[in-house]
């Protein structure tokens, strides 16, 4: 369980988040949505323990966040960032196996574990290749296969489809659905409605750095709910494959 209560961040005369609370639990899987600047990255900081809120609290597993080491931290959360940089020409094999560390693990399992992930994440074919060769749309799929042989029961994901073509798109939140049905809390970070619509359970609606709406899809996306916080004209369509969401566009 994720427990943040009052949470609010400042950097300098910027405030980031203000007086933002939710509470996310096992087999949940819950996107975060807004325009940019919204404070959804400042919130899975938050989350994943690298950012110290100014003022309120965050728990993990019923631990105050800050009091948990590194190590067993890693343990309980994995974090895919937006960005991730790496310097050295580590081949794709190295960089998901960084996920390791610390492992407690046979030699065997932890193979299997490599093999499992890169496979989900269709990386496989480039384990050989050198990181910094790869497109954006790859080294994301191979960052977060390093997410997932963490195995931690919390995956706090940012904007893991924004690289990618439709295929791995769908194929990304496929994955986090099924860590979320196998009992994990997953809390995505996404800039396309459609696709929190279809993978997620719930959704949370974020503008200027505080919570502006918080349920289901059905229940948030509404045509004046999104119209205000995008400051576009939106709409909602339900029809037989689900809800979809698209801008008003004149005619």
């Amino acid at each position: 369980m994720i427990d943040v209560r009052s949470v609010s961040v400042s950097a300098g005369p910027a405030r980031l988040l203000a007086d933002v609370s939710l509470r996310v639990g096992p087999g949940e899987l819950v996107a975060v949505v807004g325009p940019n600047g919204a404070g959804k990255s400042s919130l899975l900081s938050v989350l994943a323990g690298d950012v110290a809120p100014s003022s309120g609290s965050v728990t993990l597993g019923g631990r105050p966040l800050r009091s948990l080491r590194p190590a067993r931290l890693a343990r309980m959360r994995a974090v895919l960032p937006q960005r991730v940089t790496v310097a050295f020409p580590f081949t794709a094999a190295e960089v998901v196996a960084m996920g390791l560390y610390g492992s407690r693990l046979t030699a065997v399992e932890e193979e299997k574990l490599l093999e499992g992930a890169m496979a989900v994440t269709d990386v496989a074919h480039l384990a050989a290749r050198a990181y910094p060769t790869l497109s954006g749309g790859e080294q994301a799929r191979v960052s977060l296969a390093r997410v997932l042989v963490q195995r931690a029961p919390v995956l706090l994901l940012d904007e893991p489809t924004a690289a990618l073509d439709i295929r791995h798109q769908e194929q990304v939140m496929c994955v986090a659905r099924d860590r979320s049905a196998a009992g994990d809390t997953v809390v995505v970070v996404l800039h396309d409605l459609n696709l929190a619509a279809a993978y997620a359970g719930r959704v949370v609606v974020m503008r200027s750095g505080a919570v502006v709406a918080d349920g289901s899809p059905a229940e948030v996306f509404a045509p004046d709910v999104l119209s205000e916080v995008y400051g576009c004209a939106i709409d909602v369509h339900h029809g037989g494959s689900g809800l979809t969401v698209s801008p008003r566009r004149a005619h």
